[in-house]
This record gives C-alpha cells, sequence and structure tokens, in this order.
C-alpha cells in the first residue's frame, strides 16, 4: 500500500511515522508513507497557499491551485483508489471503514487547515471524506495520522500476531474484553480464575461474555 499525504505542515507528521509500529511497517516495504508540502505546489515565489475567503468572514482558506496541481502531479505517477479529504463534516470513521480502506492499494489523503479548502477541491477531486470525531482540530494532520495508523495496522504481516487486529474492539461490533498480565496477584487483586485455566474453549467463552457485558454498559448502541 502507498499512502500520500498533502499537508502544509508535513514536519506535524514527520515524529508519528517514524517509530514503532509505523516504522516497521515502512521498513518492512508493507506500506509507503510519503508527505507532499502544499507549498511546494503554490503557484508563485511566495510559497503561498491561503486567501481570504470569498464574500468575507474570519480565517483563510486553502487554494485550489497548489491542491490541485499537487493531486494531479501524484495521479500522473499511479492510479489512486481514493482521494481522501480529513474534515468535520465528513463521514465518521469506523472500524468497517478503515477495514475497507485496508485493502486498497493506493490512497490519498489532504489535510485541511484554516477555514479548510475551497469547496471546488471538494467537488473536482476528493471521492471520500472522513471525521475522526465531533470536534474541530487545528488541522487535519492529526486526523490523518490517526485514520493512517488504524489502516497500517490492519495490513497483513504488519502486526506480529496476525490475529491481534481481528480481536480488536469493534472488529465484530463489540469492545473488547478485560485483558490481564503479571503478576496473577497484585496486592490481592487476582487474574480471573478461567484465565489461568489453560481451557483455551471456556477462556474464549468467557471473554466473548465480557465483551458483551463491556458493551452493554459503554456502548449499548453497537448492540442495536
Amino acid at each position: 500500500m502507498r499512502i500520500d499525504i498533502i499537508t502544509c505542515v508535513p514536519n506535524l507528521l514527520d515524529s508519528f511515522f517514524a517509530h514503532s509500529i509505523l516504522k516497521r511497517a515502512q521498513q518492512g516495504g508493507f506500506v509507503e508513507v510519503i508527505l507532499h508540502d502544499i507549498r511546494d505546489y503554490s503557484i508563485n515565489k511566495h510559497r503561498t497557499i491561503d486567501d481570504y475567503a470569498f464574500g468575507g468572514g474570519a480565517g483563510m482558506v486553502l487554494q485550489i491551485e497548489p491542491i490541485a496541481r499537487c493531486i494531479r502531479a501524484l495521479q500522473a505517477e499511479r492510479n489512486y483508489d481514493e482521494i481522501i479529504y480529513l474534515t468535520p463534516d465528513g463521514e465518521l470513521m469506523q472500524q468497517k471503514m478503515v477495514n475497507q480502506l485496508s485493502l486498497k492499494g493506493n490512497l490519498i489523503m489532504l489535510c485541511g487547515h484554516y477555514k479548510g479548502v475551497d469547496q471546488r477541491v471538494r467537488d473536482l477531486f476528493i471521492t471520500k471524506e472522513i471525521s475522526i470525531g465531533d470536534y474541530v482540530l487545528s488541522g487535519g494532520e492529526l486526523a490523518a495520522a490517526v485514520l493512517s495508523d488504524a489502516i497500517i495496522r490492519l495490513l497483513p504481516g504488519v502486526l506480529n500476531d496476525e490475529t491481534s487486529a481481528l480481536t480488536d474492539s469493534f472488529q465484530d461490533n463489540l469492545l473488547a474484553p478485560p485483558v490481564y498480565s503479571r503478576p496473577a496477584d497484585f496486592e490481592g487483586n487476582l487474574v480471573p480464575d478461567i484465565l489461568m485455566s489453560g481451557h483455551e474453549a471456556k477462556v474464549e467463552e468467557w471473554r466473548y461474555e465480557q465483551s458483551v457485558k463491556r458493551t452493554r454498559e459503554r456502548r449499548p448502541d453497537l448492540l442495536r
């Protein structure tokens, strides 16, 4: 998979992709993440990428020309399955959506900034708009990082345990069950006996029951 992220602050994302699972995924050849600075596609020597909004109002708007030049340059090199705009008014990001995106080959993610992008960018180029929650951030970079992380960890070979991602919360519309590790006794607080039994079938049954219980208590909407 290849993920191209278009942003006006690429340095904000450098560290995120340089550590842990995301770093290993790139080193292992499972994914290629490329950051593109919108200012490199500015139409003037001042590297201008934003301007005032027509009709007035507070805040600046990312202009269409630099973004169009960047997207078209990328499209001239390869085909993209989705061109995603990270925006608060997009479709709410959910695990089912992430699962589907993890099956794609090439993705572009466009990070908004200031008051957003010229609407014509969305009309002409964007194929999918995604929100990571009902709140507003300073820019779409953190949202792109969250979406990329959720996708990349699902790619075959990225996680050491191939079944790990399949047992995460939301994969089956249930929250994950409680998990425990050593020591078995911490100041009188004990690990449930069933997890120490070695009986795999009963352990899985307990985990499923705990998932349903936790989901019913914390996210009953998922059960509906």
